[in-house]
């Protein structure tokens, strides 16, 4: 099996939620890194490990990424980081895969199973070959013990339990 590290240069790590039940906040950890240990011939069981720095949290409005923050959302001061190791990357069909790991995430740990699409391969500016995946799925936030969620006017809560993961990770065959 061959190690390639996340190159974040070329990797988003983002998010979705909705808000106040009719529109969406986007959102990124801008500070992150990771591996995949595979046998790219044959991606099945390959390893995925990932890091996010949570403070680097991104959502384009500096006073809502202050609150996301504090101890109501992500209480970056007692869990900085949230991590995810896979158990199992299985094929589902063609370049289509299931990755199942623990995510940690808020000091509490859960399964979730994501939907990952290796979309190729190529050799990088330095020489080294790369690896590219789109990763998707969702998870509650609730499941992680962030609950902070007001009731608004005429029914419904500020922010979904939901959380939708759109990761687009490319990965290198070097340090990067």
């Amino acid at each position: 099996m061959t190690t390639y590290n996340i190159d974040t240069a070329h990797s988003e790590i983002a998010f979705t939620v909705k808000h106040m039940m009719v529109s969406k906040v986007r959102g990124s950890f801008n500070d992150f890194e990771g591996w995949i240990k595979t046998n790219k011939e044959d991606m099945e069981g390959s390893e995925v490990y990932f890091k996010a720095d949570v403070a680097s949290i991104d959502t384009r409005a500096p006073q809502r990424d202050e609150h996301l923050r504090g101890p109501e959302f992500f209480d970056i001061a007692t869990y900085p980081e949230l991590t995810f190791k896979s158990n199992s990357f299985k094929r589902i069909n063609g370049d289509n895969y299931e990755m199942t790991g623990q995510l940690t995430m808020h000091g509490i740990t859960n399964e979730i199973t994501l939907s990952v699409e290796y979309t190729g391969e190529g050799v990088n500016a330095t020489g080294n070959p790369f690896l590219a995946f789109e990763i998707n799925g969702a998870i509650s936030r609730k499941e992680y013990g962030i609950t902070w969620n007001p009731a608004i006017e005429g029914g419904g809560v500020i922010v979904s339990d939901e959380v939708k993961l759109d990761l687009t990770v490319q990965v290198a065959n070097e340090e990067v």
